[in-house]
């Protein structure tokens, strides 16, 4: 008999691993939501919504063997997950991938991809309407988001604000002053090392005036509060003995396993692994979980298998500032707009997950 898989959380690491297995495993992806929410192109879309579409993919047609519930996990035990509506899907293995929360409309604060749809529209609209633009956070998708507005509306103001001295202060110096350089070269403001003391809302655009931490204020026709990520940790939390750090992350063992229980594992964005909370980063943890999956199958013991190594300092990132322009640090070298371009920003990865999700291309 297959072993049977249960992977909670379609997002980078479920999507992938579900379909990676699905010829020899019994596969079960337990996701509330209806699309899979492709995240970079979510930023872009508040510029350009005609890119919605192809952001927001159905995973009807991801999994040929195995199937997609649409339920959102409660609890996880040694043999199960219990769904929302009480039910069990029992596992030999579990995978909890259940990722990160943003502010809208970067993702959606349900399940419910009409929501996120009408979320586009009305701060795409408001956006139309603004002219002076202020982003709280400039991590990648405040870094983004000032230059994808900047790109697609040269006529907008935008300021970026971060607590933080440089864009990117832990990753090397040249990849945050070339952005920052870049930036201003298309007429962002940068305000650096000064926080937002009076953010009237963590998760949605608003109107109003921010008093910085140095007492001064700005006026803006529209605020982006997009201060980081936060992992959806919850369902991992029902286990015994685990430990939160960071970020609402879940600490994990050298095998990626959140608790004592010898066959759950943690991935992605949840699981404070020593990887960043990208996709890029998260990236090389998926063929670990395809190994130590296929080697548990096999009738292996975790223990006897390679732990986990994270990057490190040389997690690559991708920094585009709309289709042409951007930078990107890529283990040893930080690469300009030509790489960054080819890489991420012109197309923002769209074909790659239309074809994971096994859609037509466009």
């Amino acid at each position: 008999m297959p072993q049977k898989v249960a992977i909670v959380g379609g997002g980078y690491i479920g999507a992938e691993l579900a379909k990676s297995l699905d010829d020899t495993a019994q596969v079960t992806l337990i996701e509330p939501r209806s699309h899979f929410v492709h995240a970079p192109a979510m930023i872009r879309a508040v510029v350009d919504p005609s890119l919605l579409d192809r952001a927001l993919i159905p995973y009807d047609r991801l999994l040929t063997n195995g199937k997609v519930i649409a339920s959102k996990a409660k609890s996880i035990d040694a043999d199960s997950v219990t769904l929302e509506d009480g039910s069990r899907v029992e596992a030999d293995q579990i995978v909890v991938a259940t990722g990160s929360g943003n502010a809208m409309p970067f993702k959606p604060q349900g399940a419910d991809i009409a929501d996120l749809k009408a979320d586009n529209q009305r701060i795409h609209q408001q956006l139309k309407a603004a002219r002076r633009i202020g982003i709280v956070g400039a991590g990648a998708v405040g870094t983004e988001l000032a230059g994808e507005i900047a790109y697609a509306m040269p006529d907008k103001k935008v300021t970026l604000i971060s607590s933080d001295e440089t864009l990117f202060p832990t990753m090397p110096s040249k990849l945050g002053t070339s952005l920052a350089a870049k930036l201003r070269k298309t007429g962002v403001t940068l305000i650096l090392g000064q926080l937002a003391e009076n953010l009237q809302s963590m998760t949605e655009p608003y109107a109003g005036t921010l008093q910085l931490a140095d007492g001064s204020q700005h006026d803006f026709d529209l605020i982006f509060p997009v201060i980081g990520s936060r992992a959806n940790s919850e369902v991992l939390e029902t286990l015994a003995g685990v430990q939160k750090t960071t970020e609402n992350r879940i600490k994990v063992d050298p095998w990626m396993r959140p608790s004592s229980l010898p066959n759950v594992f943690a991935a992605g964005d949840v699981a404070d692994a020593g990887d960043g909370m990208t996709i890029v980063a998260a990236s090389r943890q998926l063929p670990w979980l395809k190994t130590t999956l296929s080697g548990l199958a096999a009738g292996q013991s975790v223990e006897d298998m390679k732990p986990y190594k994270p990057w490190g300092s040389k997690a690559p990132i991708l920094v585009p500032l709309g289709p042409k322009q951007g930078n990107s640090f890529l283990g040893f070298f930080t690469a300009g707009d030509f790489l960054t371009s080819k890489m991420k920003g012109n197309d923002l990865f769209l074909k790659k997950y239309a074809k994971l999700m096994n859609r037509a291309q466009s």
